[in-house]
């Protein structure tokens, strides 16, 4: 079965592998959410499988399980109320030895035979794709066109370039050799063999804002390579994951592999289930996405796996000159609102010099400056039907005392506003705010303010901006960096200053790509070069830690 399963799925990896050497713009999985795309009666019976959900068990039998638990609540006001199983440190021995039960088989199924399955898998997923839009937008707080397309269409991108790249890291050597030495009289030959095997158990931790897009491509990449797949959900966002588990086990089981390669650890929150599960001697590969604090323990403390980690970043966009003043007002305009700006793409820091900058509609102030991006903001949000679709809902409370306290460090230059949601009367939707800093505030904008909160720095000019960049970069780390310029002398200090930083640089977007965009196949996300990411979303370092290749040899 897994034979067939590679054929029907060979066109869309094929296409994947071709994608991630060109570099090109590549989508196996449609992102509009339209019903000429998906069917008349699609996004509807998506709805429909989400919301009967609301209020059930969740119907997962995970070894290790002690009753369940109910912990998510939607940022829209809706109740979810759906009971999961709920794991505990004590039945962490149950849940681990039945996650390496089946690991022999998966080994022997062979590259083509794992890749295979991964594979339909997807092809599961993305049937199910409107479904998942719904349970990341009451989950994460998304408006639901994003929560289609990050936490559908594109998820499912990256989890097939992870799978693309763990294919070709795999298939790197031979299945099998001879051997042959010359020496007087016949040779000496040898037969060897070498076999890809899966480092052990693999342990996915989720986070609440991007609860698929953020996990899928670790999940994937592990289960592809030899090994079982802990997934432990952000307890705020479990629905998201636990649609993934079923799917999971439901095409693992047809193709007659243990189910319990994939697992769901649910907790309750405040539960510290991650601390002994990440550190248990059976757990080889980690993936975290979440704060600083607890990405660095784990690094420093899962001393016996490999720790893959997206924490905190500091992003910044530096401003010298532009030749499109307004195009670039709006671009930074919707960078700055994309939903709310809990995404860890986007930017917090706006570094202007206090002498202004020049543009196409003469020079501009550092007040002009703000207040162009105050206007454009606020054009931006000025309906609030719509801006509710661009802003989604806050995530957490924890988000609004950020936001709430964030007008304290300087010179608000735009205040945050509520806005009624019309379709979610209960959702807490704001818009973004803008406060102006000095330079030496560094205390403030050196660190994550994670939320719809950014500062407008006031540097001496652009040179002390490329060199804050670099410092603020260096110390706190980013997972992304803009630049907007006429110079190309200060293009190339931006360039050296980003790669310095360990940053990728984004340059004078004024048209439909934004700077916490990020497209799969093409640009990597993250580096791992700089403290707010130690790996990227995908290359082959990213996967190729997940498996050791084992040889046997014998005389010919």
């Amino acid at each position: 079965m897994t034979a067939d399963l590679l054929s029907s799925h060979r066109e869309r990896l094929n296409g994947a592998l071709k994608a991630i050497h060109d570099r090109g713009y590549h989508s196996a999985f449609p992102e509009s959410p339209s019903p000429r795309v998906y069917g008349e009666t699609a996004a509807a019976d998506g709805k429909a499988a989400f919301e009967a959900h609301l209020g059930t068990t969740y119907a997962l039998e995970i070894p290790g399980s002690r009753g369940t638990v109910v912990t998510e609540q939607s940022p829209y006001g809706i109740a979810l109320d759906v009971s999961y199983p709920r794991v505990v440190e004590d039945g962490l021995d149950e849940l681990l030895a039945a996650a390496q039960q089946g690991l022999a088989d998966w080994r022997r199924a062979g590259i083509d035979g794992r890749t295979g399955v991964t594979l339909e898998i997807l092809d599961r997923l993305h049937q199910r794709i409107f479904e998942l839009a719904n349970a990341v937008q009451h989950t994460s707080g998304q408006a639901f066109v994003m929560a289609f397309q990050a936490g559908g269409a594109h998820a499912l991108d990256r989890a097939l370039e992870a799978v693309a790249y763990a294919y070709e890291e795999m298939g790197r050597y031979p299945a099998t050799a001879t051997w042959e030495k010359p020496a007087k009289g016949d040779p000496i030959r040898m037969e060897k063999t070498f076999t890809v095997t899966g480092r052990g158990v693999a342990l996915v931790i989720g986070c609440n804002t991007f609860p698929t897009w953020n996990s899928w491509p670790g999940l994937f990449a592990s289960l592809v390579t030899g090994n079982a797949v802990v997934v432990k959900p952000h307890p705020l966002a479990v629905l998201p994951l636990a649609i993934t588990v079923e799917v999971c086990r439901e095409v693992l089981a047809e193709a007659g592999f243990d189910p319990n390669l994939v697992t769901l650890a649910t907790e309750r929150a405040g539960d510290g289930l991650a601390k002994p599960l990440a550190t248990r001697p059976e757990v080889k590969l980690i993936d975290f996405t979440g704060g600083s604090e607890f990405g660095e323990w784990l690094e420093q403390n899962a001393t016996q796996a490999t720790v893959f980690t997206e924490k905190a970043g500091v992003n910044a966009v530096l401003i010298d000159s532009t030749d499109s003043f307004k195009a670039l007002c709006n671009n930074l305009a919707f960078t700055l609102s994309l939903y709310s700006g809990q995404m860890c793409t986007t930017t917090q820091n706006l570094f202007v010099p206090a002498g202004g900058i020049e543009t196409d509609e003469g020079h501009k102030s550092f007040e002009e400056v703000g207040a162009a991006l105050a206007t454009a903001i606020s054009k931006l949000l000025g309906d609030d039907a719509r801006a509710v679709e661009i802003l989604g809902g806050i995530v957490n409370q924890a988000v609004i005392s950020r936001l709430e306290l964030a007008p304290e460090y300087g010179d608000v230059v735009l205040e945050s506003r509520a806005i009624q949601h019309p379709a979610f009367p209960e959702a807490v939707v704001r818009t973004p705010l803008l406060v102006a800093i000095d330079a030496d505030d560094a205390e403030v904008y050196g660190r994550e303010c994670f939320g719809p909160v950014s500062f407008l720095v006031k540097t001496a000019d652009t040179a002390q901006s490329i060199d804050l960049f670099r410092s603020t970069v260096t110390e706190g780390g980013a997972m992304t960096a803009g630049i907007y310029s006429t110079d190309s002398k200060v293009l190339d200090e931006a360039r050296d200053a980003a790669l310095d930083a360990g940053v990728a640089l984004s340059e004078n977007l004024t048209g439909q790509v934004f700077v916490n965009q990020s497209a799969a196949f093409s640009d990597f996300h993250g580096t791992g070069a700089n403290p707010a990411a130690n790996a990227t979303y995908t290359d082959g370092a990213y996967v190729a830690s997940r498996f050791r290749v084992i040889q046997s040899r014998r005389h010919a």
